[in-house]
């Protein structure tokens, strides 16, 4: 990494001070210094469809949280695991604190009725042998039902919204340290089966930091509004370490709201002032087909202060559609910040940092197929337009050799390698797959790196002028006569072979054939699309077409299918392996297939 990125991991004395506690000393420190302070608000649109919000200052939620440790510690001892499944909602993070005060492992998952992925939380449960179960009144026989179906499900069942605050006077203090388990982040499993990231109490307060920091910048304090999963690490650790370590007012939803209806995300960020958000590169697509122009009237995003894009690659069109759609309402070109990260480093690596527009860069397509980001003209042919994510905070991110960890020079592609406080120490109860991912040694670290311990994170990426560019997964990484392409770049490029295709519904892999291995292409038709305005013959030649034109590729075999058939992970990514397993399985529910 250059000496520009390398300055990246001097903490600042704001970041110092956030990490000097535990996550329940914060929550304890804002209910002394600031009691009457707003912490939490919850919208609830299960209600009212105008929404009626939930809050609780820090007091209340210091005194809900330590009555939730009190009833935890009735079902469960110091560093055994309970099941958050539980759908979004207040107590939700009031029990999730809870835990953590008590020293209690929480997994924060999903309710068992969550659609398409009963598998993933079946293969959880078996994995974490958790020693209770949370439910609310909602749900509460759902959980039981999916309990009696699992082996080791004879646990007990807390009823999150049957909590006596009078409980708290019962509360049992326990010794605790900064190293210790705080809770089981599950991976959503884009590449594999779904593993247990360990994470610390100082991996949440240094994370958290990191995150907030990064994001508010200076000036008067913000508050946080989120509608991501709380059992995706993004909306975990920005809702938690907002208000929490932070000390802001987190604002947040429940995801269904927002996709039911995305004006509400962009509502909640115009009704308090100075705002930050985290959101999937996805949701800034979502809003800008979906939100109406008569909607758009009763929007003020001016104060609007950063609007992290994050937790899948951020595309360059969907910046510009963005901020074209909004301007109106006053959104400043220079709010979305777009951002990296990964459950084995918390969830925050690096961001934007800067209130200026995302950093854009033309590269030549050839060079980086080769492994060099050599940068072009925008008018030239060949070339991809990529998106900066910014540069490490508070951590390291350099680009090693993913087959000996040699520390490679800034402008060559390579594996991403993350140091830091935030980075986690292993998966649990996964000691092989833990001893290849985490505390790697980098060979021939430069000035200033340490030798090591490094997360590996299976990421490729570039450094160049001190900021950092994704490129893709590794295990995801086609290659065909010699030359690497990313996965990604193939699916936009069939997006916008043909109207009929759906956006950020498609999924390129490879499969062995005849002549070494071959690419295959796995198209959603749209919903909206009319019967009578395509046919498979027709699409899967424009597909074709554009990816050979594009990438001088040859596809092996295109796919349609019809919508919702393409596999996706509980936080919304392609899942491309099982994709992949579905197509050689003969799975798939096919619209139209040419071979």
């Amino acid at each position: 990494m250059s000496s520009t990125s390398e300055t990246y991991f001097q903490v600042s004395e704001a970041g110092q001070a956030m990490q000097r506690s535990l996550v329940s000393e914060h929550l304890t420190h804002w209910a002394q210094e600031a009691p009457d302070r707003e912490a939490l608000t919850f919208i609830d649109y299960s209600v009212e469809r105008a929404g009626v919000n939930e809050t609780l200052t820090y007091v209340e939620l210091d005194r809900r949280v330590t009555a939730a440790a009190a009833r935890l510690q009735a079902v469960a001892k110091q560093g055994e695991r309970v099941t958050i499944l539980a759908p979004q909602g207040m107590q939700y993070l009031v029990f999730f604190l809870g835990a953590l005060r008590a020293g209690i492992v929480a997994v924060p998952l999903f309710s068992p009725d969550l659609p398409g992925h009963s598998d993933r939380l079946a293969s959880i449960f078996g994995d974490c042998a958790p020693v209770a179960a949370l439910a609310s009144n909602v749900n509460l026989q759902v959980v039981n039902d999916f309990l009696t179906s699992q082996p080791g499900g004879d646990i007990p069942v807390v009823n999150i919204d049957e909590l006596d605050l009078d409980l708290a006077a019962q509360f049992q203090p326990v010794p605790l340290k900064a190293t210790d388990l705080a809770y089981l982040q599950y991976t959503s499993g884009s590449t594999r089966l779904p593993a247990g990231v360990l994470i610390s109490q100082g991996n949440v307060v240094a994370n958290a930091s990191q995150a907030i920091l990064a994001l508010q910048g200076e000036g008067d304090p913000v508050n946080l509004v989120s509608w991501l999963p709380l059992f995706h690490d993004m909306g975990l650790v920005f809702v938690v370490g907002g208000c929490v370590v932070g000390g802001l007012h987190s604002i947040f939803m429940d995801p269904i709201a927002f996709l039911i209806k995305p004006l509400r995300w962009l509502r909640a960020l115009s009704s308090y002032p100075n705002t930050i958000s985290p959101a999937p590169n996805f949701a800034f697509d979502y809003c800008s087909a979906k939100v109406t122009d008569a909607e758009k009237e009763t929007l003020s995003l001016q104060n609007v202060r950063a609007l992290a894009n994050g937790a899948e690659p951020v595309r360059p069109d969907t910046l510009a559609k963005f901020n074209a759609a909004f301007a109106s309402c006053g959104l400043r070109d220079n709010v979305i910040r777009p951002s990296y990260g990964l459950a084995e480093a918390t969830v925050y690596v690096a961001g934007s940092t800067k209130p200026e527009p995302a950093t854009e860069t033309v590269f030549d397509f050839g060079k980086l197929s080769q492994g060099i980001a050599t940068t072009s003209v925008a008018d030239a042919e060949n070339t991809v337009r990529m998106v900066s994510v910014g540069a490490p905070f508070d951590q390291l991110a350099v680009i090693a050799n993913p087959e000996n960890g040699e520390h490679l020079e800034d402008g060559l592609i390579g594996e991403i390698w993350i140091h830091g406080p935030n980075v986690s120490t292993g998966y649990w109860n996964k000691p092989e797959l833990s001893a290849e991912v985490f505390g790697q040694t980098l060979v021939n670290p430069r000035t200033a790196v340490p030798a090591g311990p490094w997360l590996r994170t299976g990421d490729l990426g570039v450094i160049v002028d001190g900021e950092l560019y994704i490129t893709g997964r590794m295990k995801d990484l086609i290659i065909v006569a010699g030359r690497n392409h990313y996965p990604q770049d193939l699916e936009a490029t069939v997006e916008g072979a043909h109207e009929t295709i759906g956006r950020h519904r498609t999924a390129a892999f490879s499969v062995p054939s005849s002549d070494g291995e071959g690419v295959v292409v796995v198209a959603e038709i749209s919903r909206h699309a009319s019967a009578d305005a395509w046919d498979s013959e027709t699409v899967s030649r424009a597909i074709r077409k554009s990816l050979s034109q594009r990438h001088s590729v040859s596809a092996l075999d295109v796919v349609l299918v019809v919508p919702n058939d393409v596999p996706r992970t509980s936080s919304g990514k392609i899942a491309r392996a099982a994709t992949r397993q579905r197509y050689l399985d003969g799975q798939l529910v096919l619209a139209g297939s040419t071979e």
